[in-house]
């Protein structure tokens, strides 16, 4: 059911908040440095790819019980994601606090609040029936791509471009969400 391409789409949906988070990183930093941005890459990567995994298995624990309804779960679960995305970039403002990407308890604590979305995908994953690998790798190298490109960019271009990122991934995600539930529903009639 799904492609190279749709796991692609699906990685770079859910590596927006990373690439959202990297730039305002790299703007903490008065200067960018390559060990900064690789770094945050790593964990930031890492994360991503380890999050749907134990999604995926704790989907596969209760598979048995939704497997009647699986293309509705995805759907209802990426949706959600996505609307969740779009929601804070338009209307939670917060405290814009400066994280020191060079803290290590930072960036463990960013990493753990940008990868519980992917939690959810891997469950999506598993209820759908789709094996791992292929999907967490996908989505472990392009958030790893898009935090270093994030740093840099953030060190150059500063707030240029603001929560549009985040809006872009919210819409990323939830249109999966309707190919899969279309599929479903064209593949039954």
């Amino acid at each position: 059911m799904m492609n190279i391409f749709t796991y692609f789409v699906i990685a770079v949906g859910l590596s927006i908040d990373c690439f959202a988070v990297s730039i305002s990183s790299g703007m903490a930093l008065k200067c960018f440095m390559v060990r900064y941005a690789v770094r945050i890459g790593i964990f930031f990567g890492g994360f991503h790819a380890l999050m749907p995994v134990i999604g995926w298995f704790a989907g596969n624990s209760f598979k048995k019980y939704i497997e009647n309804y699986d293309h509705w779960v995805a759907f209802i679960l990426l949706a959600i994601i996505g609307s969740k995305m779009i929601y804070e970039a338009l209307y939670v403002k917060g405290e814009e606090k400066v994280c020191d990407p060079r803290k290590l308890l930072v960036i463990i604590g960013l990493s753990i609040a940008t990868s519980i979305d992917t939690l959810a995908v891997g469950i999506s994953f598993s209820v759908l029936g789709i094996r791992i690998l292929t999907p967490v790798l996908i989505i472990g190298l392009v958030t790893f791509i898009f935090s270093y490109a994030g740093m840099y960019i953030g060190d150059r271009f500063g707030n240029v471009f603001g929560n549009k990122v985040e809006i872009f991934g919210g819409i990323i995600l939830i249109l999966i969400g309707l190919k899969i539930l279309i599929e479903h529903l064209f593949c039954l009639a």
